[in-house]
C-alpha cells in the first residue's frame, strides 16, 4: 500500500491503530482465508505462528498464537498488522504482506509488489476474526 493510501484511509476515519474498511472494498471468504494461513507457499503464516491447523505438524513460535486472535483484536486492528504491522509495533519481525513502500531488504523481483492482494488479505481477515 502506497503512503497516499493510507492517508486516504486516515481521511475516511481511520485510527492509527486499524484500518476499519475493507482493502478491496467486499468482506472477504474466511475459507478461502483459512487455506491462504495454512498454505506455506502462499501466506506463510506457520512458520512464524501456530493455531487451530491440527493437519499441520510443523508451526512456528515465533509470533503469537493465532487461536483468540478474533477476540483480542479489532477486525481494522487486524487488518493493519497484515497490511502493515511496522505500525503497531516498530520492533515487529513480521512481514508487511500488502505495504510495498519505504521496505528494505526487498529481493529487485518482488519490489512495489504486495505479498498478497487486497483480496487475499480481506480473506485472511474472515478467518482470524473467526478464531475467538
Amino acid at each position: 500500500m502506497t503512503s497516499w493510501a493510507f492517508v486516504l484511509l486516515f481521511l475516511a476515519g481511520a485510527r492509527a491503530d486499524e484500518i476499519p474498511a475493507p482493502l478491496s472494498g467486499a468482506k472477504g471468504d474466511p475459507q478461502r482465508g483459512r487455506a491462504i494461513v495454512a498454505n506455506r507457499q502462499v501466506g506463510l503464516c506457520l512458520l512464524c505462528h501456530n493455531g487451530p491447523f491440527p493437519e499441520e505438524r510443523f508451526q512456528g513460535d515465533l509470533a503469537p498464537d493465532l487461536r483468540g486472535v478474533g477476540s483480542r483484536l479489532t477486525e481494522g486492528e487486524i487488518r493493519l498488522r497484515l497490511v502493515d504491522p511496522a505500525r503497531a509495533n516498530p520492533q515487529t519481525i513480521m512481514p508487511a504482506y500488502y505495504k510495498t513502500d519505504g521496505l528494505t531488504r526487498v529481493a529487485p523481483s518482488y519490489r512495489g509488489k504486495p505479498v498478497l492482494s487486497a483480496e487475499q488479505i480481506e480473506d485472511v481477515l474472515a478467518y482470524l476474526v473467526t478464531l475467538k
